[in-house]
């Protein structure tokens, strides 16, 4: 009897569920190992370790990182049996052609292997990257808390600066990310005007830091979160009244009955897209089964699992093929829920009647303030955002 080949997928918790594990396992024949660690953990390994995995689950802005390391190889798109259906945001930037180009990390800019090695927009038939994932992250608060003189304005990623929130901030401790909520906080505040606020000049990031630290002895910032789960005990406890949010915490506060609006910021959206991609170290059957599971991945059923905490899948209409009406017109349409609908495990999530803030994907996708980025100066935002967080202690 052949054994089994085991194919190990490093990432996060935000897309390697257990839901998805099994059933790969099971529709595909082979053993998955789901490698899981924070955000930084994950990357850390990804560029120094490459031996120790076979796919890489990250985001695009991850790539800046573990390509330049040679930590991971090519992907073949004539292997890749659904590349075409895959819609334009992550091959041309925006869905439409009239959508706005946001600053930042765009996937398409890291998306293809050019000729000489390098990355960029210019199509090939080699990819960096599978796209998957994706969403538009903003922050959340309880409206409980809401200060008056708030109430009925426009929401704004200034709000984090709002001193009338103070001592009841959370931001994302990650750099890659945080620092872009709070460059988008100081731009929003008026406090200064960035060139390109997905890339950072050095005098600039001395502006946010200096900003950012002035705050911080004020203990404006109630903590700093690193994973999700993190980021749900902070926003269920009493402290921490408005904080940057992802998804799936979103959907926890949401089944712990908590009041929250999720903010649809004018100034837009910050963005992320994710995806799998291929350490330099797979070989053989086991690049194969790899293959396989990122054919797996475009074929609609994990697409619609992701629906179901609220992302985006790269090619939406497999997903549909997997969802109910009633669940494709709440998470892609942007409807109001004809019935309770389930979460991603399988048990209630949205009742009948909601909204999904933000609208529909072509809305949400469409209203992108920045792509998470990784700067030219991200070693220098590293060390300034580090002496940010030390500086309430």
């Amino acid at each position: 009897m052949t054994a089994k080949v085991t194919l190990r997928v490093l990432g996060t918790s935000v897309t390697l569920l257990e839901s998805i594990r099994l059933r790969a396992e099971q529709e595909l024949g082979i053993e998955l190992v789901y490698q899981i660690h924070d955000a930084q953990t994950a990357q850390r390994i990804a560029v120094m370790q490459p031996h120790t995995y076979d796919l890489y689950d990250q985001w695009f802005h991850n790539v800046d990182f573990v390509w330049p390391a040679g930590a991971i190889q090519p992907i073949d798109t004539r292997r890749v049996a659904l590349w075409d259906e895959i819609n334009d945001l992550p091959k041309r930037g925006r869905l439409h052609p009239g959508d706005t180009l946001a600053n930042g990390g765009l996937p398409c800019d890291r998306l293809y292997v050019q000729h000489d090695g390098s990355l960029g927009s210019t199509p090939t038939g080699s990819i960096s990257m599978l796209p998957l994932t994706h969403n538009a992250d903003s922050f959340a608060y309880r409206p409980e808390h809401l200060p008056k003189a708030l109430a009925g304005q426009p929401e704004s990623w200034a709000w984090l600066l709002d001193e009338r929130w103070c001592g009841h901030v959370a931001l994302q401790s990650d750099a890659a990310i945080g620092a872009l909520d709070a460059a988008l906080a100081v731009q929003a505040s008026g406090l200064a005007q960035f060139a390109n606020i997905g890339n950072l000049r050095l005098e600039e990031i001395d502006t946010l830091a200096s900003f950012l630290i002035q705050r911080q002895r004020h203990r404006h910032f109630a903590a700093f979160w690193g994973d999700d789960r993190e980021a749900g005990e902070l926003m269920l406890g009493p402290a921490v009244h408005i904080q940057s949010l992802w998804s799936p915490t979103l959907m926890q506060l949401h089944r712990a009955g908590i009041q929250y609006r999720l903010a649809i910021p004018r100034e837009g959206y910050r963005a992320w897209f994710g995806g799998l991609s291929l350490s330099r170290c797979v070989q053989g059957p086991v690049k194969d089964a790899a293959y396989a599971y990122l054919n797996w991945w475009l074929a609609g059923w994990p697409g619609a699992v992701m629906a179901r905490q609220g992302f985006y899948i790269s090619n939406p209409p497999r997903a549909r093929d997997h969802l109910s009406s009633a669940e494709w017109d709440y998470w892609y349409a942007g409807l109001p829920a004809r019935e309770q609908l389930m979460g991603s495990d399988g048990q209630p999530l949205i009742e009948a009647g909601e909204v999904r803030e933000g609208g529909a994907y072509e809305q949400r996708m469409g209203h992108i303030g920045v792509w998470n980025a990784v700067m030219d100066e991200h070693n220098y935002l590293v060390r300034k955002w580090a002496d940010f967080l030390r500086a309430g202690r």
